[in-house]
This record gives C-alpha cells, structure tokens and sequence, in this order.
C-alpha cells in the first residue's frame, strides 16, 4: 500500500542542521516533514495528538534531557508504535542499543552517516505501513459500528447464515418462520451492507461475531 498523500513525517533531532537537511531531503521525494529540537517538545506535542493521518518518526538515539530511548519508551507505553513506526537514527556506538528497539516495536535504525536514498526509502516504507494499519483500524471501526445496529435476534441469524446454514435450518434451529428467517436475513446483509452470505462471511471472522 503506498503513503497517502497527507502523510507526515516527524523529525527529532537536537542538530538544527541534521533537522534542516532531512526535511530537505525529505522534500524531494515530495513528503511532507515537521521537526522537533527535542523529546520533551515531540512529547508535549503529543498531549493533544489524535494519530488519525499517517506518520512516522526519525527519533535521534542521543539528545539532551530525555533520550530518543525514554521517548520511545513513551510510545510504547501509549499503543504508538504501530500506527507511527519508528526509525532510529543512531551513531555507530548504539546501534547493538537500536537493534534491541527494533526488537521492542522500532520499525528500523539508519546509522549515521547513512545513504540517503535508503534512509528514504525506509521512509516510504514505513509510511505506507502506517497508511495499512490506520485503514485497517478504520476498517473494523467500521466494522464494529455496523454490528452495533444489529438487534440480538439478526445477530443470531447472521451466526447462522455465516455458517452456511439455510433458511429452513435457521428456522428450525431459531423456532420461528422461514419468511421472519428471511426478513431478518435481508436486515442484515442491509446493515452490513453485503449482497450475500459468502460477502458476509468474508467480511466477519468467526471470533468478531458477537455472542
């Protein structure tokens, strides 16, 4: 899946000029870029933050006051990192540091000096892995929003016509008509907005089913 076109990507670094000259690269790849001098200011940027675009984070290792570490740590804590991978950027001295990150959730570490190309690259990558994720949460957002309008009785027929079951057996195993089977199939498959039972199956797992 590629980045949307409003992805951002985030930039914290303590150097000014390590700042300046990834935003820049950055542009000409066409990504948009917003930098912070440091943790704490990435940090209170975050108080007010709804991830609902998607982003990714070039999170400096070594900075003063709090560390890329603990600033990742935060991240962590707050179920972030997923929707806004991170990447390292690291000297050579911590990278066995960022390896153990990348083991912890950290998307990857680029080493200083590193290739701009590949920083890049990783980049798109890891943007168009937000970009999955974000669809995927407004997916079965979607998804648990249309089975809250279900009453509890066209729940209990879609169970049974995602098992494949007939009208008839539906009936049978309900107590109650062929034709309410019916009316209340065609309730479901309006309110999940399918056309049929296999399109209803595909969309619901057995486990997302609501007892």
């Amino acid at each position: 899946m590629q980045p949307s076109a409003n992805a951002t990507v985030f930039i914290v670094d303590d150097d000014a000029s390590v700042r300046e000259a990834l935003a820049w690269l950055l542009r000409t790849r066409h990504l948009l870029s917003e930098s912070f001098d440091g943790a704490e200011a990435f940090d209170a940027m975050l108080q007010g933050f709804t991830l609902s675009q998607p982003c990714c984070l070039l999170l400096d290792v070594r900075m003063p006051g709090m560390s890329g570490l603990a600033l990742f740590d935060k991240l962590v804590e707050r179920g972030l990192v997923t929707a806004m991978p991170v990447i390292f950027l690291t000297g050579h001295a911590d990278v066995p540091t960022a390896v153990d990150m990348v083991k912890r959730g950290a998307f990857d570490f680029c080493e200083k000096p590193f290739s701009d190309n590949a920083l890049v690259d990783r980049v798109e990558q890891a943007l168009a892995l937000s970009t999955q994720v974000l669809a995927t949460r407004r997916q079965s957002q979607l998804l648990k929003t249309r089975l809250g309008e279900l009453t509890e009785r066209e729940r209990d027929v879609m169970r049974l016509v995602v098992e494949g079951l007939p009208n008839k057996l539906i009936a049978d195993q309900l107590d109650i008509s062929v034709r309410t089977v019916e009316v209340h199939r065609a309730r479901v498959f309006d309110k999940m907005e399918v056309k049929s039972a296999v399109e209803l199956a595909n969309l619901l797992r057995k486990d997302q089913i609501p007892d």
